[in-house]
């Protein structure tokens, strides 16, 4: 019983990590499409494109080489260990041949014994530590007839790995070890591309936000000789007048006042009584009611231009609001 449920808490532990990871992966993608979703974004992907294939083919044959060579490395260290684990501290391991892409051979100069587990952990040990790729395939064949006495492969997974007969020796016999690299054509550049992209998503999300951050709106409304430019209207106060374009607007003197007095402090809240203090102090009695009818004039007037909207303060005064 006990066996069972520790069983189905694996699958359930399986089934979860498997979860994870594609949620992971949507939000990943949901982050790309969104940034994709905007125009500039393929200049950044053009030039990414440019830059990695002129890191692709800037330098194919040295990381080839480099691999090629810490295989080597790592097949006599696994020789070297195969011959102490047989007692034998002098005989040779033999020059290591390159037989084909991603293939290797590894022999000796006297015969051996093998116990698979030996072979298994040491060429395990050796490949981590030099930084090597975790699927190869391993086939232990006999000098005389070339056939295979004994063979596994690696696939960097516990459940995946394919390791027979784990506990049987190999009699003393002459034997070389044939290696080949098994998904090889991503490793190669496996890591060297992950650190790419993970620097050019970098640079495409800071390019991203310089760009797009938003600009600072500027309190305040250029004015040339007593001449107001608002939005994509001229304001004339000492005309009484709007002027879009060739269309001309005409003011009325109050409204004409109260506009000076928006225009003098734009995106700022401007009290009711500030307002009707400078538009109406001197000018005998003042109606309530006639502030906001002004207000409403003025709005209806500049309504034209989205980017400026005269906005109520409720219970305090009015804002000039422009974008």
């Amino acid at each position: 019983m006990s066996k069972t449920i520790s069983e189905a808490e694996k699958k359930c532990q399986k089934s979860v990590k498997e979860v994870q990871r594609l949620v992971k992966f949507k939000e990943i993608v949901c982050s790309l499409l969104l940034i994709m979703s905007r125009k500039k974004i393929y200049i950044y992907v053009s030039l990414g494109i440019i830059v990695f294939l002129g890191w692709m083919f800037s330098k194919p044959n040295t990381t080839s080489v480099d691999f090629s060579e810490r295989v080597k490395v790592s097949l006599r260290d696994v020789g070297n260990q195969l011959l102490l684990s047989n007692q034998d501290s002098t005989s040779l391991v033999l020059p290591i041949e390159e037989l084909g892409r991603f293939r290797y051979k590894l022999s000796f100069q006297n015969p051996l014994s093998f116990e698979p587990s030996i072979i298994i952990n040491t060429v395990k040990n050796s490949f981590k530590k030099a930084d090597l790729y975790n699927y190869y395939r391993v086939e232990v064949k006999q000098c005389v007839d070339n056939e295979v006495a004994y063979s596994y492969e690696i696939k960097n997974s516990a459940e995946k790995d394919i390791i027979p007969c784990k506990g049987r020796v190999l009699p003393i016999d002459c034997y070389v070890v044939e290696l080949k690299f098994t998904h090889t054509a991503s490793f190669i550049f496996s890591k060297q591309f992950f650190l790419f992209a993970l620097l050019f998503l970098l640079m495409v999300f800071v390019l991203d936000y310089i760009f797009s951050k938003p600009k600072v709106v500027e309190n305040e409304v250029k004015k040339t000789d007593g001449v107001s430019k608002l939005g994509v209207f001229t304001f004339y106060p000492n005309q009484n007048k709007l002027v879009k374009q060739s269309e001309e607007i005409s003011l009325s003197k109050k409204e004409c006042e109260l506009l000076e007095v928006f225009v003098s402090k734009p995106n700022q809240i401007i009290t009711r009584e500030e307002l009707t203090k400078k538009v109406w102090e001197d000018n005998g009695v003042f109606v309530g009611r006639s502030l906001d009818t002004y207000v409403s004039k003025l709005r209806k007037k500049l309504k034209e231009d989205t980017s400026i909207r005269l906005t109520n303060v409720h219970g305090v005064g009015y804002k000039l609001e422009i974008d």
